[in-house]
């Protein structure tokens, strides 16, 4: 199958350091396996968009010379496609009302790997699923289990570890977790790479596929960049700035954190064919391996 990656940054600030060592490995690993690579502005939540983000991060790729295939698509304007998706789950009977605030789950809850797991409080009470209410998808205590490209077999069991999950909030907007498995659906993309961050929403995401009957694709993720106090590296953060006037050093600065051989070059012309043939998922292996030994 052509290969066909994306990079989807979300528009609540400009580009931090984390942001371009996915954008970077993204397109490398697209390019080097002649591959398509999309941009999409994951702007579905409106409350945390900051006016002006999605123009500057597009501006700052373009400055760091990403050539993008296609037209840059927004999540806002997809909103049919997602609501269709919702009424394909609701079909199915696992989708139910929700009216537990978060602190009466934390209240009676277990903490899990990503939080509270969520135990069931509403699966059977039948609660109107309006508008008001949020809604969760039933879950099961099956393993789910993929391939990393880096990180080898992840296996999850939802129910016992996350519990049933947020589909749509109660304030009526579609959760990350289905609105970017319709949207890679959609726009056809075999190869995700993305950050570490979010290898524990990837089982859900595959759930979410099985029960739409679409294909999964390949994940990858990559090992997280984080500020001095150990946390993960925010948009909000004043460390590791992305120096837009000198973006082949920013640029040698995403490879090198990536375990990656460093590129002579003057210009972002004469930067990327260099990096695209010496891209090499094994470095980041070993990078890994040395963090974790």
């Amino acid at each position: 199958m052509h290969y066909r990656g994306r990079f989807a940054p979300s528009p609540t600030g400009p580009l931090h350091f984390g942001s371009v060592v996915a954008a970077l490995a993204s397109y490398l690993d697209a390019r080097q396996h002649q591959g398509e690579w999309l941009v999409r502005i994951d702007d579905i939540d409106r409350l945390r968009e900051r006016p002006g983000s999605a123009a500057q991060i597009l501006s700052t790729l373009e400055h760091f010379g990403m050539q993008w295939d296609g037209d840059v698509v927004y999540q806002s304007q997809r909103l049919r496609l997602y609501q269709q998706a919702l009424e394909k789950l609701r079909a199915s009977g696992l989708i139910y009302g929700c009216n537990c605030s978060r602190k009466q789950i934390a209240a009676i809850a277990k903490s899990g790997i990503g939080g509270f797991i969520y135990p069931g409080s509403c699966r059977d009470l039948n609660i109107a699923q309006t508008t008001s209410h949020s809604l969760r998808l039933r879950t099961n205590n099956l393993y789910t289990r993929f391939d990393d490209r880096i990180l080898g077999a992840i296996t999850q069991r939802i129910e016992f570890e996350i519990g049933d999950f947020i589909i749509r909030r109660g304030d009526g907007i579609i959760s990350y977790q289905l609105a970017v498995v319709v949207d890679d659906h959609e726009q056809g993309v075999t190869d995700i790479v993305r950050g570490e961050d979010l290898l524990l929403s990837t089982p859900r995401q595959i759930y979410i596929q099985q029960l739409l009957e679409i294909p999964q694709p390949a994940y990858m993720h990559l090992p997280l960049v984080r500020s001095a106090d150990g946390s993960k590296l925010s948009k909000s953060s004043d460390a590791w700035p992305v120096d837009i006037k000198n973006p082949v050093r920013t640029l040698n600065q995403a490879l090198g954190f990536l375990g990656q051989q460093q590129v002579r070059a003057d210009s972002v012309e004469e930067f990327w064919p260099q990096a695209i043939r010496q891209w090499d998922i094994g470095a980041i292996k070993r990078v890994m391996n040395h963090e974790t030994g």
